[in-house]
């Protein structure tokens, strides 16, 4: 199958592409590197697949793209991905999510292809879960508390649309907290990230809010077979990705801390005990959710099999290997 991922650059793209060459796909990856990486895709590339490097806001340019790769597939992870940019920079958000999504949709739709999955979200979409029954499934109406997830929304309501006028295949997945091995720990996106990286260092973290609030967090290797597997189905409409599970943030730093126990048996750096510090929380953040992967069960046969504290032990261990072969390059 000819396969092409926005975003193929990033933490997810760049796994999901090693999965697609994995099973016989070529791949093509499309990427501004703005936030993605090539360091991520050496072995992509390495292993045949091809880089484009573009933006999914060039309109002529992304028609190109689809006329000369002709992909029976697209993968639509390139986004705008942060909550606190979408409340500062709100037109941003919507142009980068909502625009550069059309212009992919439309393309598609122009070649005839065959499917189109849409990286969407789970954590920010269903809106403050304290008001909802959770796990939330997706038969909850959606109620954003913020613009990033409003622009997931629309990107959506956009494939709901050329469903109807154009029996567009098409399926979008709402993506629970992921993490694994490649996640930046720049941005605020990538909590495992960000405190794996304090605790390595030495440095305490610091927690917005009371730490009290809780994500639903999901195994990278665990998305990537849903990604697939949703990809070889005819399954439409949105599907909720995630654990079921809440997990407050003191618990992840708990969790952190055990892994990194267990990884090296002496704790954290010396010089910290990786108690957190707190600061005042942020707009637009739920303060609780998870989402129910129910459907995905049903439609996909899928479930998530990583436990967080053995995700987090390879986490910890991927981000060691990979500062010892910057220390020793």
């Amino acid at each position: 199958m000819k396969t092409l991922v926005t975003g193929g650059a990033g933490f997810i793209g760049s796994h999901l592409a090693d999965a697609l060459l994995a099973r016989g796909d070529e791949v093509t990856v499309f990427d501004n590197l703005s936030t993605g990486k090539l360091e991520n895709i050496d072995q992509a590339l390495a292993n045949g697949a091809e880089l484009i490097e573009g933006d999914i806001l060039d309109q002529d340019l992304v028609e190109k793209v689809m006329q000369s790769v002709r992909p029976q597939a697209v993968f639509h992870l390139a986004a705008q991905g942060e909550v606190q940019r979408s409340i500062e920079q709100p037109a941003f958000d919507a142009t980068q999510n909502v625009v550069g999504t059309v212009n992919l949709i439309e393309a598609s739709k122009n070649i005839g292809l065959d499917r189109f999955v849409f990286a969407s979200t789970g954590g920010a979409i269903y809106g403050e879960g304290s008001n909802l029954e959770l796990p939330a499934s997706e038969e909850i109406a959606p109620e954003p508390l913020c613009q990033y997830g409003m622009s997931k929304l629309a990107g959506e309501q956009y494939l709901a649309l050329y469903r109807r006028m154009y029996m567009f295949n098409s399926v979008a997945l709402r993506f629970g907290n992921v993490y694994g091995p490649r996640q930046s720990p720049k941005g605020e996106a990538g909590a495992v990230a960000i405190f794996g990286e304090l605790l390595m260092a030495g440095q305490n973290p610091v927690v917005f809010g009371d730490g009290l609030q809780t994500r639903d967090f999901v195994y990278i290797d665990d998305l990537i077979e849903a990604i697939l597997t949703a990809s070889r189905t005819d399954v439409e409409g949105p599907i909720n990705l995630g654990s079921g599970e809440e997990t407050s943030i003191l618990d992840l730093l708990s969790g952190l801390r055990e892994a990194g126990l267990s990884l090296n048996g002496d704790g954290p750096p010396e010089g910290t005990d990786f108690e957190p510090s707190f600061d005042r929380g942020r707009p637009g953040e739920v303060r609780r959710i998870s989402i129910d992967p129910a459907r995905a069960a049903r439609e996909l046969g899928w479930n998530p099999t990583t436990q967080l504290k053995s995700g987090l032990r390879e986490t910890l261990s991927a981000m060691a290997a990979s500062a010892d072969d910057i220390t020793h390059a």
